[in-house]
C-alpha cells in the first residue's frame, strides 16, 4: 500500500529555539542541532537497551556514531533538547529520496531518555522538529511506530500525525507541514 498524507496542514508549531518548564520541573531548551555530535552521541551510548524500537538506536557505540553520521549529515533537520550541558532527547527527520535525487518525504524518528520521559519532553521536541522542518521546507512526514506503543500513538495523534498505513505488525502514520 502506498502512502497516504492528509489534505490538511498540521501544526502550527513553533521552530526553535524554545525553553519550557518540563513536569519534573526541569528546564529545557529545544534547539537545532549544532554539530556538537559528542554530546549527542554521549545521550544515545546511555540509553536504555529496554527503550529501543524496531532496531534503533543501535547499542553499540561504533554503531551509534555511524548511525548518527548517517542522519546528521546531508539534507535531514535534528533538533536536541538539552536539560544544562547533557542532551535528553534528539528528534530527526531523515530524507527519502525520490528518483530525482530530492527529497520526497522525510521519516520522523525520536528518542528520549528514560529518565526524562513522561515529562513533556517529547511533545515539545517533536513540535520543535516539525516547526524546523517547515522552516527547511519539508512537505510530507511519516512514521512508523510500533501498535501496542499507545503512549507514542497518542502523541503523534496529539501533534497531527494521521495513520496512514494500517495494514501491518506496525502502525504508519503521516502529517502534511506546508
Amino acid at each position: 500500500m502506498s502512502r497516504v498524507y492528509p489534505d490538511a496542514v498540521a501544526g502550527p508549531y513553533e521552530p526553535p529555539p524554545r525553553s519550557f518548564t518540563d513536569a519534573e520541573g526541569r528546564e529545557v531548551t529545544i534547539r537545532r542541532y549544532d554539530g556538537d555530535f559528542e554530546s549527542l552521541a554521549e545521550m544515545y551510548d546511555k540509553f536504555d537497551p529496554g527503550d529501543r524500537a524496531q532496531g534503533i538506536p543501535p547499542s553499540d557505540g561504533e554503531q551509534i556514531r555511524d548511525w548518527l553520521e548517517t542522519i546528521t549529515t546531508g539534507e535531514g533537520v535534528n533538533v536536541l533538547a538539552w536539560h544544562g550541558d547533557d542532551v535528553a532527547g534528539h528528534a530527526t527527520l531523515v530524507p527519502e529520496f525520490g528518483d530525482g535525487g530530492q527529497p520526497v518525504a522525510y521519516e520522523l524518528a525520536i528518542f528520549v531518555l528514560h529518565s526524562y520521559q513522561s515529562a513533556g519532553i517529547g511533545s515539545q521536541l517533536i513540535e520543535g522538529l516539525l516547526g524546523a522542518g517547515r522552516e527547511d521546507g519539508v512537505e510530507r512526514v511519516w512514521l512508523t511506530v510500533e501498535r501496542w506503543n499507545n503512549p507514542a500513538v497518542a502523541l503523534y495523534e496529539k501533534v497531527g500525525f494521521e495513520p496512514s498505513d494500517t495494514g501491518s505488525f506496525e502502525l504508519e502514520m503521516a502529517a502534511r507541514l506546508q
